[in-house]
């Protein structure tokens, strides 16, 4: 941003021009509400705590003395919303974190609405790139399912400190200074943090496995599986899985791993209880998914955002997050005719 415009806008807001205050923040918005997504792994979340931290921004405003950069101030204030959303809530799970994977598909599984799921993300218009050249994460691998699945598994002030330094490169004694604490606490969190998510996210990351497979080629895989699950076809399926495939559905608590649990659940569910599908090819995390939508004889209902993991052009890990819900942030209709 232009310093002399900003400095210009600034001094409005300050006097209570909230469109001053909206073209201010408008260039940060998508960075900011990705940042609030990976500390509480919900865009539903990430939009309620974007909009409190903007509010607490604007009503703060007259304490912001130009110490650090506006781009800072608005991460202190993101950042510290999460944080007592963290503390209020807990950390969001997916079905392999509640127990072992069911051999044979459970029919008439009911969901669990008593555990904060994670969900998908939409990374339309988000970069590919890093934040700043010192981060160590490019802003789409820092959304991946795998990393976001692994920072839930941090405290609030770990998870916070690691998304600071690796995905945003501010240095240890900035972030310090965001989260009132000692450049000692810090250090001390990223080396907790950093452990956690060597030990939770694979060595081949999907970017990197998706910068290997032409961008068409993706989108036949993506489009195979879900022609495959509509005709019913279960050898075309099998095609296209890993040996060791995994496929969860939040909020339903049980989940299938190996190529015979999943290939039985497919059969058993989706290709014979479910009358009929239609899809539509999207992106979530960073990673090819599927908007799928069932119907009889009419219309088609949005049913889940399907986002696959592959390892090389066969899909490793399925998540279904099951819900209409989990459209609007898509921008993907509601139902199909």
């Amino acid at each position: 941003m232009d310093p002399a415009p900003e400095g210009t806008d600034l001094a409005s807001a300050r006097d209570g021009d909230d469109a001053a205050f909206t073209r201010l923040v408008q260039p940060l918005r998508r960075e900011l509400h990705a940042h609030c997504y990976r500390m509480l792994g919900s865009t539903h979340d990430a939009d309620d705590a974007l909009q409190d931290a903007l509010l607490r921004a604007w009503r703060g405003l007259g304490r912001f003395e130009g110490r650090s950069s506006l781009r800072t101030w608005l991460y202190t204030v993101a950042t510290r919303t999460c944080l007592d959303v963290v503390a209020a809530q807990g950390k969001r799970a997916l079905p392999v974190d509640l127990g072992p994977s069911s051999d044979r598909a459970v029919l008439g599984s009911a969901p669990l609405t008593d555990i904060a799921w994670l969900g998908p993300y939409p990374d339309a218009g988000l970069a590919d790139s890093p934040a700043c050249p010192h981060a160590r994460y490019e802003q789409r691998e820092a959304i991946e399912l795998a990393f976001v699945a692994a920072l839930q598994h941090l405290s609030g002030n770990q998870r916070a400190a690691l998304l600071l330094f690796e995905v945003l490169g501010f240095t240890a004694a900035e972030i310090a200074t965001m989260m009132d604490t000692s450049t000692t606490s810090v250090n001390s969190a990223l080396a907790r943090a950093r452990k956690v998510v060597a030990e939770r996210v694979p060595a081949r990351i999907q970017q990197q496995t998706l910068r290997l497979i032409d961008d068409a080629r993706v989108r036949e895989i993506a489009t195979r599986y879900a022609t495959a699950l509509e005709r019913g076809d279960a050898d075309g399926l099998v095609a296209l899985l890993t040996e060791d495939v995994t496929w969860s559905m939040p909020p339903l608590p049980h989940w299938y791993h190996g190529i015979e649990a999943v290939t039985d659940f497919a059969i058993q569910v989706p290709m014979t209880r479910c009358p009929s599908w239609r899809h539509l090819v999207t992106s979530a995390n960073g990673q090819p998914a599927v908007a799928f939508y069932i119907g009889d004889n009419g219309t088609h209902v949005a049913w889940s955002i399907t986002v696959l993991t592959l390892r090389g052009e066969h899909i490793a890990e399925i998540t279904s997050f099951l819900g209409a819900d989990h459209f609007v942030p898509f921008e993907l209709p509601l139902s199909l005719p």
